[in-house]
């Protein structure tokens, strides 16, 4: 599925720049993805944009007044795990994501039905949330996101 994702991204400079669902299936296919793993991707992007709208409705002062410390719970913590809550923290002290999206990574990484799972798929996670959101990161969150941490060089995505 994160492969799936990552190709998008780099394929596409927006959600709304990709084909109709069924053109984009095809095209998925033909480059090699498997069916299942195409269908996780789509139904996992289907979901993103569920809740980017659910959050923006439901929460929309949240990224204005929200000042606190998150709290996470068990649940969240066996499947994030210290590194990747500590990585959100500081994408979040950075101003590289606000509460709401903040919140949007976390019930995303939850969906992606990996536990624990990895920092390199959360940042994928991260990178789709604000690709889904059309905003694009700026040059340290980036580096961020893509610094290889065997070689410590940011791998080059296009």
């Amino acid at each position: 599925m994160f492969d799936v994702l990552v190709y998008l991204y780099e394929t596409y400079y927006r959600p709304d720049a990709c084909p109709e669902p069924e053109a984009l299936v095809k095209k998925l296919s033909a480059i090699g993805f498997e069916e299942e793993e195409i269908s996780q991707a789509l139904g996992w992007l289907t979901d993103l944009e569920v809740a980017n709208h659910e959050f923006a409705d439901s929460y929309p002062q949240q990224t204005a007044f929200s000042f606190g410390t998150r709290i996470y719970a068990r649940q969240e913590t066996d499947v994030l795990g210290v590194e990747a809550i500590g990585f959100i923290q500081f994408l979040e002290s950075a101003k590289m994501l606000d509460a709401m999206q903040r919140e949007i990574v976390v019930e995303r990484a939850l969906a992606a039905g990996e536990v624990p799972i990895t920092l390199e798929k959360l940042k994928v996670i991260v990178l789709m949330v604000l690709w889904s959101q059309g905003k694009e990161p700026d040059g340290l969150m980036f580096e961020e996101l893509f610094l290889d941490e065997d070689e410590n060089e940011p791998r080059l995505l296009h």
